[in-house]
């Protein structure tokens, strides 16, 4: 067993280890690092506890997107247990009344035509418009997107809109939480963050310029000095 802290990197809806290869190789010095993936659940609770499951004591975790909603069910479950709190990407809102519509789009889509349908309607807009016509990041996206089952897609997409409003709970987190997101993310955009920071009692924010919602492969380079920094400032 590692003798080095374990960090926890949660990854997003139909995402796995792929959008966090860059940061776990930063952070590999540093920490015991594990990329739980989330296919066969349809609960972002369920999601947490195999978290949970994974760890014996104490962890740090960083959840991007749909993970950050588990990152939060975390804080909710077994904050006791939790060292370092990072959130990217994401948000605490309940489902807004047009949301279910939204996905629902894609979900037929799923159920009509086939992944491949939805990655070439989702990723797009994910990304900075800088980033749209890069293919070699377009094509790793969607590969990743195409190692899960139409069934996995509609369990995250169930858990999502079945999940908790968080919002009422961030003025009782006594945790430092670091806020990451992308300048131009349209899906959790800084807004959305600036509210979550603005309602914690310790926080840090951080925009990430010239990236969208995928920041973590948009703006590798970026996002490893901040999650680096972060991790080994108060370092034990």
């Amino acid at each position: 067993m590692s003798d080095k802290p374990l960090l926890f990197l949660l990854p997003g809806l139909m995402c796995d280890e792929t959008v966090w290869l860059d940061q776990r190789d930063a952070l590999a010095a540093h920490a015991e690092v594990i990329i739980p993936v989330f296919r066969g659940f349809d609960s972002l609770v369920d999601m947490a506890t195999h978290v949970l499951d994974q760890a014996s004591g104490h962890f740090s975790v960083v959840g991007h997107s749909m993970g950050g909603r588990v990152a939060w069910e975390l804080m909710s479950l077994a904050p006791e247990r939790i060292e370092r709190f990072c959130v990217m990407d994401t948000g605490v809102h309940p489902v807004s009344p047009d949301e279910p519509g939204k996905r629902q789009v894609l979900v037929e889509k799923a159920i009509s035509q086939g992944l491949n349908a939805v990655a070439e309607a989702w990723i797009g807009p994910m990304l900075h418009p800088d980033r749209q016509g890069d293919t070699a990041l377009l094509e790793c996206i969607t590969d990743m997107i195409l190692r899960n089952t139409v069934e996995d897609f509609l369990g995250q997409v169930k858990a999502l809109l079945e999940r908790k409003d968080q919002s009422a709970g961030l003025s009782r987190i006594e945790h430092d939480v670091f806020l990451i997101a992308g300048e131009e993310d349209g899906w959790s955009p800084p807004s959305q963050h600036r509210e979550i920071a603005a309602q914690l009692k310790h926080s840090q924010l951080e925009i990430v310029a010239g990236a969208g919602h995928m920041v973590t492969m948009e703006k590798p380079r970026e996002v490893n000095t901040l999650l680096t920094q972060w991790f080994t400032a108060n370092e034990k």
